[in-house]
């Protein structure tokens, strides 16, 4: 049965979603003082283990498509040796873009965890800032934001990628 938006329950990080988020966060802080890098990070995990992470390399490899998300996305399907991702949770220090949500249905993620929310930052983030997660959602992944979003808002206060 595929759910909306509207009738999905609210979902709570786990402690252990919470400590990879505290590191993942940790990586973007110190990603943000390196050349050709930004402060955002990701990890992607099955069965409560961390399979791959990324940060930010858009600068860095001259391709717009090196999110952070996409990065871990990428390595986690070379780590397990296959496209489908489906019972991995992927946790990000912002909400993914577009581009990412629609990585992350390819590869059927299930559950996504992330610290700032598309409302809290500039919407150069987001090609499309009228579409939401919950636009991208029918029932195959569920969701929370804004977990430890005040350790990270200030890596994406002026838009800087």
């Amino acid at each position: 049965m595929h759910a909306n938006h509207t009738d999905v329950a609210p979902i709570e990080p786990t402690e252990q979603e919470r400590t990879v988020m505290r590191d993942a966060i940790d990586r973007a802080l110190k990603a943000a003082t390196q050349s050709g890098k930004a402060g955002i990070a990701a990890t992607v995990m099955r069965d409560g283990q961390i399979v791959a992470t990324g940060e930010n390399e858009v600068q860095l490899q001259s391709d717009p498509t090196k999110h952070a998300e996409m990065v871990a996305i990428t390595r986690a399907a070379a780590a397990l040796d296959q496209t489908d991702l489906s019972g991995c949770t992927i946790i990000s220090t912002l909400q993914p873009c577009e581009m990412c949500l629609a990585a992350i249905r390819f590869a059927g993620i299930s559950r996504i965890v992330f610290a700032a929310r598309q409302a809290s930052v500039p919407p150069k983030y987001f090609a499309f800032p009228h579409l939401k997660i919950e636009d991208f959602q029918n029932g195959e992944f569920e969701f929370v934001g804004g977990v430890d979003e005040a350790r990270v808002l200030h890596l994406y206060e002026n838009g800087d990628e």
